[in-house]
C-alpha cells in the first residue's frame, strides 16, 4: 500500500513522548544500574569487572539485536513488538531481584532486560519517523533528550531505593518502572488504522446518500461505493511476501558512507565520559567534585539536543543535515583533543561544557541523518543493521581504551586517540558525502 502522509503533529506528539521515555530508559538504564554494583560485589563476593558486565551485556543486547528487532517489526508491526519488549524488560529486573549468583544476574538483568529494551527502542524510532516529516529534526532532538533527563533522574532514584529497600527491593521497583514501556508501546498507533477509519466514514456518507431520495446523486453514491469495494478487493488480491530484512539498502552509497563513519565514531565517542571521573581523581580532584563533572555533561546535554533539532529543521539547514552532523562530530573530537592536557578542575569543567554541547548535537542528529538517507520505508531494516555494526565498535572502543590506560598509566594519550577517531569519522562523512553523493547528483542530469 502507498505510504500514509505523516501528520507532523496531532497524535504524533503522544508518540514523541513515548519515544522520549523509551530513549531515556534504553540509554540511561544500563548506566543507572551501576549504583547497585557495590552491594552486588558484597553479596556475591565478586569484583567490579564482574558486576560491570551487567551494563555491558545490556548495551550489547541493545545494539547487537538490531537485525532481530527489524525482522520482528517488519513481520508483526511496531506496537506488538514494543508491548512484548516492555514485558521482557520488566520481567528481567523482577527475576533479577530473586537471583542467587552473578551468572543468573547476567541472564536476567543483562540478557532479558537488554533484549526487552532493544525491542522497545528501535520500533519507537521507526514510529517517530512515520509520524513526523517536516518537524522530524525537532522530534528527533526532543526524543534524544530523554537520555540525559532519565540519567539525571534514575541514578539518584536508584541510590534512594538501595538505601531504603536494598538492591533486591530496588531491582523489583525498577522492574515495575519498566512496565511504563508497555504504555509507551500501546500509544504507538499505526497510521494505516487512521486511513481505514477515513475510508469507513466516506462509505457511511455514501450509504446515507443511498437512503435519501436524491435521484441521480444517489446513483453516483452507489457507483462510487461499489467502486471503492472493487478497489479494495483488487488491493487485497496481490499479496507479496514481506521482506523480513531489506539488504537492498547496501546498494545505497549514502547508507554505506554513514555506516562506516558511525563505526569509526563509536570507537572514540564513549571513551572520554567513561574515563573522565577516574582522570579527574588522578589529577587530585575530590571524589564528589569528580562525580559532579558527569552531571555537568548531562545538564548541558538536556538543552543541546532539542536546540540542535530546531536548528536542523531550518529550511536552509535541513538539505545539508549530513554536513551539520559532520560538524557536530568534528566539534566533539576537537574538544577531546584540546582538553587532553587539562590539569585542573576549571579546565575539566570547561571541557565538560563543550563536550556536553557537542555530544548532545551528535545524539540529536544521528538518527535524523539515517532517516534522511534511507527514507521511512527502509528505516526499520537500516537501523537494525547499523546498530549491529555499532555493537562491534562499542565492544572494541571502551575496553581497549581501559587496557591502554592500565598499560600506559597516561590518560592524555587516550583522549588524543579518542578525539582523533571522532575527527576522522567527521572528515570521512563530509568528504565522502561531497565526493560520492553530491557530485553524482550533478553528473546524473
Amino acid at each position: 500500500p502507498a505510504p500514509v502522509k505523516p501528520p507532523d503533529g496531532g497524535w504524533g506528539w503522544i508518540v514523541l513522548f513515548g519515544c522520549f521515555v523509551i530513549t531515556g530508559f534504553s540509554y540511561a538504564f544500563p548506566k543507572a544500574v551501576s549504583v547497585y554494583f557495590k552491594e552486588l560485589m558484597k553479596d556475591f563476593h565478586v569484583g567490579y569487572s564482574d558486576t560491570a558486565w551487567i551494563s555491558s551485556i545490556m548495551l550489547a543486547m541493545l545494539y547487537g539485536t538490531g537485525p532481530v528487532c527489524s525482522i520482528m517489526v517488519n513481520q508483526f508491526g511496531c506496537r506488538p513488538v514494543m508491548l512484548i519488549g516492555g514485558l521482557l524488560a520488566s520481567a528481567g529486573m523482577i527475576l533479577a531481584s530473586f537471583t542467587t549468583n552473578i551468572i543468573e544476574l547476567y541472564l536476567t538483568a543483562g540478557v532479558l532486560t537488554g533484549l526487552g529494551m532493544a525491542l522497545n527502542f528501535q520500533p519507537s524510532l521507526i514510529m517517530l519517523g512515520a509520524y513526523f516529516d517536516k518537524r522530524r529534526p525537532l522530534a528527533n532532538g526532543l526524543a534524544a533528550a530523554g537520555s540525559p533527563v532519565f540519567l539525571s533522574a534514575l541514578s539518584p532514584l536508584g541510590q534512594v531505593l538501595m538505601e531504603k529497600f536494598g538492591w533486591r527491593g530496588g531491582f523489583l521497583i525498577m522492574g515495575g518502572l519498566l512496565l511504563n514501556c508497555c504504555t509507551c508501546g500501546a500509544v504507538m498507533r499505526p497510521l494505516d488504522a487512521g486511513m481505514k477509519r477515513k475510508m469507513e466514514k466516506t462509505q457511511d456518507k455514501y450509504e446515507a446518500k443511498e437512503m435519501l431520495p436524491i435521484g441521480g446523486k444517489s446513483e453516483e453514491g452507489i457507483s462510487t461505493a461499489d467502486g471503492n469495494k472493487k478497489a479494495k478487493k483488487a488491493k487485497k488480491k496481490p499479496k507479496k511476501g514481506k521482506k523480513l530484512l531489506d539488504f537492498s539498502i547496501f546498494s545505497n552509497r549514502g547508507f554505506i558512507i554513514y555506516t562506516i563513519s558511525k563505526f569509526i565514531l563509536v570507537l572514540g565517542l564513549f571513551v572520554p565520559p567513561i574515563l573522565l571521573v577516574n582522570y579527574a581523581k588522578d589529577t587530585g580532584v575530590p571524589d564528589t567534585e569528580a562525580a559532579f563533572l558527569l552531571s555537568i555533561i548531562g545538564f548541558i546535554d538536556i538543552f543541546a539536543r532539542p536546540a540542535c533539532g530546531m536548528v536542523a529543521g531550518l529550511k536552509w539547514v535541513r538539505p545539508h543535515v549530513s554536513y551539520l552532523f559532520s560538524f557536530a562530530m568534528l566539534f566533539n573530537g576537537m574538544t577531546d583533543i584540546c582538553s587532553a592536557r587539562a590539569s585542573n578542575y576549571t579546565g575539566l569543567v570547561i571541557f565538560c561544557v563543550f563536550f556536553g554541547i557537542s555530544y548532545g548535537m551528535v545524539g540529536a542528529l544521528q538518527f535524523e541523518v539515517l532517516m534522511a538517507i534511507v527514507g521511512s520505508q527502509k528505516f526499520s531494516s537500516a537501523i537494525g543493521l547499523v546498530l549491529l555494526i555499532e555493537a562491534f565498535a562499542v565492544l572494541i572502543g571502551p575496553p581497549s581504551a581501559g587496557r591502554l590506560v592500565d598499560a600506559l598509566k597516561n590518560y592524555e594519550v587516550i583522549f588524543y586517540l579518542a578525539g582523533s577517531e571522532v575527527v576522522l569519522s567527521a572528515l570521512f562523512l563530509a568528504v565522502a558525502t561531497y565526493c560520492c553523493l553530491n557530485r553524482g547528483k550533478k553528473q546524473d542530469p
